[in-house]
């Protein structure tokens, strides 16, 4: 067998994209690398179902557990920590497998995607403002410059509005003109794991119950303490945000688990649609015979020509 592709396992949170990572690693002698940005952060594991050690079942993972709370996440600086790791395993015949549902992280790693720079100065004042006014005065400004890129951003989501409004003002371009295309710098495989959107419900849900019973309103009550409400990412995590709302009291603890539930949905909705607008993706059913049987003829003989 020659190089192998960079292998990407994508899809819908809940769909079982870690272990099918997993089991491929063990087959094709590789190791994972994260490209889930919430589990980037260290003490978030039951709210990102994040893998224990025992399922991991020995195969490495890289990019795990590496920043505090506190820290901003940022595709840029994702790719500068993921593109080396890639170099190193292939250069050694190891098989990179990424696994995670964050779609631009895994177009950071595999996709010819340069990010425009930033400025500490105006990226300050446009947070200054979102704080102020809250998000809607500035995605009205996004939708008036960049009509396209306000499309393709929720109305709430303050970060990605803040974001685009720097680039524009920094580049005097679109921000869409810098959205990522389908071009890889390696050679690769995306597998699709395809959860049909009634089971997907049913999944989560019960993901939810289990990550409440396994004790996630102590673990943010823990990582409070280490700052999380102060971190700008972080603190915006589905479970981690409405966990928080509940201690603060403004919640009752019922309604932050159907919170977790409702938005938990709501963006496997949006990962759907961001995968499926990638005709490189090869979707196989969640259920299909064989499962890890395919997945593991597509990345060991690459990606069928369409």
């Amino acid at each position: 067998m020659g190089q192998l592709p960079v292998i990407a396992v994508v899809g819908a949170t809940a769909a079982g994209k870690s272990d099918l990572a997993v089991e491929l690693a063990l087959r094709l002698g590789g190791e994972v690398l994260n490209t889930d940005s919430m589990q980037l952060y260290e003490g978030m594991d039951i709210g990102t179902a994040k893998l224990t050690e025992a399922e991991r079942r020995g195969v490495p993972h890289h990019l795990l557990d590496i920043w505090p709370v506190t820290r901003t996440a940022s595709a840029a600086e994702y790719q500068r920590l993921a593109r080396p790791l890639i170099d190193d395993l292939r250069s050694r015949g190891r098989a990179a497998i990424l696994a995670g549902g964050s779609g631009l992280y895994v177009r950071a790693a595999i996709d010819d995607l340069e990010f425009p720079g930033t400025d500490a100065g105006l990226r300050a004042r446009l947070e200054k403002e979102l704080d102020a006014t809250g998000p809607a005065p500035l995605y009205d400004r996004l939708t008036a410059l960049d009509p396209v890129a306000a499309g393709n951003i929720l109305p709430s989501n303050g970060r990605r509005i803040v974001r685009a409004l720097e680039v524009i003002e920094l580049s005097g371009r679109p921000f869409s003109a810098t959205l990522p295309s389908y071009d890889a710098v390696y050679d690769s495989v995306q597998i699709g794991v395809e959860v049909p959107r009634p089971e997907l419900d049913r999944r989560i849900e019960l993901r939810v119950d289990r990550m409440w019973e396994a004790g996630l309103v102590g673990e943010v009550r823990a990582l409070l303490e280490r700052g999380l409400a102060e971190g700008r990412t972080a603190s915006r995590a589905l479970g981690y945000a409405q966990v928080i709302r509940f201690l603060s009291g403004e919640w009752t603890e019922e309604r932050a688990r159907e919170e977790t539930v409702r938005a938990t949905r709501r963006f496997a909705r949006r990962q759907e649609s961001w995968f499926r607008r990638d005709p490189r993706v090869v979707w196989l059913p969640f259920d299909a015979p064989g499962l890890a049987d395919r997945a593991y003829a597509l990345a060991a003989g690459g990606a069928p020509r369409p």
